[in-house]
């Protein structure tokens, strides 16, 4: 790191300079002089990080007791992607005779499995790009730079993605009553596992679910806004599936709020069959019907009466809020002797076996009067799903609509993309008893020689490396080399 920013001293600031040099010619050229710099920095900035790796792999090669029983066999040139860009330098090939085992010590040291290309820093950019936009683009903005990694790289590491479960709250908290909106999207296939194994007749769409739970409903800014918000989905297909996506949300409830204080939980729908059976697998629940839904059915139900639309919708009202079952199933007869057979009439009829199957839902917000149960899920469809999966002509493989609606729903939790990257690895262990190691004066002096001559007329360029830096440098080796 030291000889870059000795070098950059030295011969960066000159280009710096002309740099500024020619922008006061033209000053119009902002772009140019913007651009310039923003090179030389990220030139330096990638000088210093392949220094720094290869200053390490320098004190594994030179110091045997660091590296007890490897043996040196050769010293490879290497490149890895970063978020600022792809950085090239050399790092050595170990051999343990007694292990027989073939290894890159600095690999090791920096947790790199065989074959890495990105760091994690360069994931985490490329999945923030791409889990708003495409394959592509997530690609061509791994980094600040020009370097670019292909969209099948981006579809790989999504495909390969695991994700944590959702944190509870830091403490529990004492509510009344808790609301919680189901709904699902709509997705096209173009292949389940591999192109080309779906066949006709086919069934090319899949439903990402999605669930909300949240503590209510404020409108302190001038606009309704959800308290508390928690998200949860993904791709949830049968029975059992659908059990495991509700045991999720009772979860994160149990280990986030006292089940004993709180009075009721809502859970609010169109009255699918998996959301309705959220009821009955989470404790004190109840399911409310989703009045978008309700309202939907009723006009298509009288939308064709004419002149007498207005009577019959106010029928229906009439029969809902003043919970009586039997005066609904008796304006639904009454529309269907007036309706023609054919479409319209199978309308009426989906919409009374809607109204009358989905009851107990509807009365539940009528009895209870909550003004809070209000269901949006229509909305968080669209915004954290279909924004990026169905709202544009895509084709998804299952593997990916599943990825990436968990990648959506991740970030519509604001949690760290980093963290996630972070996630897919296992914590690297270090050796008990190696956290700190100390030199003598004689050693630290010896440090300083070999830094002279390795810089050689750079030295006299006033940043030197500092001694201790080193030791803290071989320190860390031990504690990690040792632990492996």
């Amino acid at each position: 790191m030291i000889k870059s920013i000795q070098q950059f001293q030295s011969e960066g600031v000159k280009k710096l300079e002309n740099i500024f040099v020619d922008y006061s010619t033209d000053m119009k050229k902002i772009a140019e002089m913007v651009q310039g710099v923003t090179k030389s920095v990220v030139d330096l900035g990638l000088s210093m990080i392949a220094e720094e790796w290869e200053s390490y792999d320098e004190m594994l090669r030179r110091n045997k007791h660091i590296r007890r029983g490897w043996q040196i066999v050769k010293r490879d040139q290497t490149s890895l992607v970063t978020s600022l860009g792809e950085v090239t330098y050399h790092k050595t090939l170990f051999y343990h005779p007694k292990e027989k085992t073939y290894a890159y010590l600095l690999d090791k040291v920096m947790q790199l499995d065989p074959h890495t290309r990105l760091t994690e820093d360069a994931v985490a950019q490329m999945l923030n790009e791409a889990v708003d936009s495409s394959y592509r683009k997530g690609g061509e903005r791994v980094s600040i730079s020009e370097t670019q990694v292909s969209k099948e790289t981006v579809m790989n590491k999504i495909h390969s993605l695991e994700f944590p479960k959702i944190k509870p709250l830091q403490e529990k908290k004492q509510v009344k009553y808790l609301y919680i909106d189901a709904d699902e999207d709509h997705v096209s296939l173009q292949y389940l596992d591999k192109k080309g194994d779906i066949k006709k007749p086919r069934s090319n769409t899949i439903m990402p679910r999605l669930v909300y739970v949240y503590e209510g409903i404020t409108n302190d800014n001038g606009r309704n806004e959800l308290i508390g918000k928690a998200h949860f989905g993904g791709i949830y297909e049968g029975s059992a599936e659908i059990t495991r996506l509700w045991g999720e949300v009772y979860e994160y409830i149990e280990n986030s709020y006292d089940i004993e204080y709180l009075e009721k939980i809502y859970i609010n729908g169109d009255g699918a069959a998996w959301i309705k059976s959220g009821q009955k697998l989470i404790h004190k629940a109840k399911f409310v019907l989703d009045r978008f839904h309700m309202h939907k059915y009723i006009i298509g139900a009288t939308s064709h009466l004419l002149d007498s639309v207005e009577d019959a919708r106010r029928e229906i009202y009439k029969a809902i809020y003043g919970e009586k079952k039997w005066l609904a199933e008796k304006t639904f007869e009454k529309i269907l002797n007036v309706t023609e057979k054919g479409s319209k009439q199978k309308t009426v009829m989906a919409a009374r076996e809607y109204i009358l199957g989905n009851w107990s839902g509807i009365m539940q917000w009528v009895r209870d009067k909550n003004k809070e149960v209000e269901c949006s899920a229509e909305g968080h469809i669209s915004h954290i799903l279909a924004d990026r999966m169905s709202s544009r002509p895509l084709g998804w493989s299952k593997t990916g609509a599943d990825k990436m609606s968990r990648l959506r729903i991740y970030k519509s939790n604001k949690a760290d993309i980093l963290e996630l990257v972070r996630y897919q690895k296992q914590e690297f262990a270090q050796a008990v008893g190696c956290e700190e190691v100390i030199y003598n004066s004689n050693q630290m002096f010896q440090m300083e020689r070999a830094n002279r001559k390795r810089l050689g007329n750079l030295a006299d360029i006033p940043v030197y490396s500092i001694p201790y830096t080193q030791i803290k440098k071989i320190a860390a080796l031990k504690n990690h080399i040792w632990g492996l």
